[in-house]
């Protein structure tokens, strides 16, 4: 299946190698379905109302081998997304990106894209909740950073990653866990309520 950017451009993934999972703790898990297994524990405890935002692909060819085996072959990305998830927390609105990196002492800003970091700007001049969660996959350590925080990191920084000292530093660690695999909420009282 081949997608196109709306400029055109074909999308091209990069290879993803199978690593052997882990049966110990969630680190054989991405960080997306911890986020997206708490979120839902957040939704049905009545604690927040976080969605993940799907991407929007329009689908330009479609091939029918048969009947009942339709293959997509040509598809496009209407725009570009902006961030993973949204919605509501103690009556405000938040908006926030999930990144994770096998790196194990820095964060490349190449992960983040610019018109995400734009949005999450924009979230938090009109005084929403906007952060990060980032995970260093290698030594399963999470940590959530405002994104205003983050992005002040990496306009002043000479660096082309973010250490993991500074990171540290300037956001709140939080564990992996079993209800909910991600208890970022706390985290995210601490930085935006205390």
């Amino acid at each position: 299946m081949r997608f196109r950017y709306p400029n055109g451009k074909l999308y091209t993934s990069k290879k993803r190698t199978s690593s052997p999972s882990v049966n110990n703790g969630n680190r054989g898990m991405r960080l997306e379905d911890d986020i997206n297994e708490s979120i839902a524990y957040y939704r049905r405890e009545k604690m927040a109302v976080i969605h993940k935002k799907p991407t929007p692909v329009q689908i330009v060819n479609v091939d029918y081998p048969a009947r009942s085996r339709a293959k997509i072959t040509e598809a496009y990305f209407r725009q570009a997304s902006t961030t993973d998830y949204n919605g509501v927390y103690r009556g405000f609105y938040l908006d926030f990106e999930a990144k994770e990196t096998r790196q194990k002492q820095s964060f490349p800003f190449k992960n983040f894209h610019e018109h995400q970091l734009q949005h999450l700007t924009d979230v938090d001049e009109e005084q929403g909740l906007a952060f990060l969660i980032l995970r260093f996959a290698e030594t399963d350590e999470i940590f959530v950073m405002k994104a205003s925080v983050f992005i002040q990191l990496k306009e002043t920084s000479t660096r082309k990653s973010l250490q993991k000292q500074v990171i540290a530093k300037n956001s709140i660690a939080v564990s992996s866990g079993f209800i909910p695999t991600i208890d970022f909420l706390p985290a995210v009282d601490r930085l935006f309520f205390q």
